[in-house]
């Protein structure tokens, strides 16, 4: 099994375990629209893991010191996890610089390269517990292939990409 099937299936069993423990309502708080960001011009993934940083220590989920930490994770193991996704997030050593839990997404319609991967959805995580779990589930189930993932990245809607991560979609 090669490593991004690995962290997919890896995901999917976390997310499958936990998805009980948070409710809409928690999801709603750690996703605002103002923290989704569509059509970004493609960047090196190093400038995409700085700008989900920053925007949540703007967001006031995590401290600046966090953002080294997104870094530091991806350099030790990609947080590409397949299906033009990634998902950057802070190492362990980093958790006590997370106030709240919170992610951020961003869209690249022309893509990034991630570590030779292609990558168009990226979505920052700073989660002090499990709260996030619900949302990454609904990602997972929801985007089960990259065509899923592109059709999403091309609707261009904060809308669309809201009510996927929280599960209200129609």
């Amino acid at each position: 099994m090669c490593a991004h099937a690995a962290n997919h299936a890896a995901v999917t069993r976390i997310c499958s375990e936990l998805s009980q423990k948070s409710g809409a309502g928690i999801m709603q708080e750690i996703l605002s629209l103002d923290n989704i960001f569509l059509a970004l011009d493609s960047e090196p993934h190093e400038d995409a893991i700085v700008r989900c940083g920053n925007i949540l220590v703007d967001s006031g989920y995590v401290s600046p010191n966090y953002v080294e930490g997104m870094l530091k994770r991806n350099r030790s193991f990609s947080t590409a996890i397949g299906n033009y996704i990634a998902i950057p997030h802070g190492e362990k050593e980093y958790k006590k610089d997370i106030l709240k839990t919170g992610i951020c997404a961003l869209t690249y319609p022309d893509g990034l390269s991630w570590d030779g991967e292609t990558v168009y959805l990226v979505i920052g995580i700073a989660a002090q517990g499990d709260e996030h779990l619900d949302i990454l589930n609904n990602i997972v189930d929801k985007l089960d292939t990259g065509e899923d993932v592109v059709r999403l990245v091309q609707q261009n809607s904060k809308q669309a990409i809201y009510d996927l991560f929280i599960g209200s979609e129609q």
